[in-house]
């Protein structure tokens, strides 16, 4: 059985049946601390709805992918990055890195992170 047909790690999460260190969690989102930070602060913000990935988020119900984006900016708030700067990352399917199949922000911060997405 795969995460497409069971329930994803993020729905064990959000459920308390794995746990988390969790920031913040409203109606629609929950955010907790990724496991493998890749900043100073590294927070997953997630649907508590499950879609595969943005896309299919964005196709679904895009007031939902509102919520989630709202939900990063609080949480940016939250850890005190929001004058300094973060960085929102969508990974959507294998290639890009994604190895969760319920879709995920990647709220980052809280240190210089460098260039992303820029030729040269």
């Amino acid at each position: 059985m795969s995460e497409t047909d069971a329930d994803t790690l993020f729905e064990r999460i959000i459920a308390g049946e794995i746990p988390a260190d969790v920031v913040y969690q409203d109606d629609t989102t929950f955010a907790f601390r990724d496991i493998r930070p890749q900043a100073r602060v590294h927070v997953l913000v997630v649907p508590k709805k499950r879609y595969r990935n943005v896309a299919e988020l964005a196709a679904g119900d895009p007031r939902l992918l509102a919520d989630v984006v709202a939900t990063a900016r609080k949480v940016a708030e939250l850890e005190g990055i929001v004058e300094s700067g973060y960085r929102v990352v969508f990974n959507t399917d294998s290639d890009a890195g994604q190895t969760v199949f319920h879709v995920h922000a990647h709220v980052l911060g809280g240190e210089p992170l460098g260039l992303f997405g820029t030729a040269g």
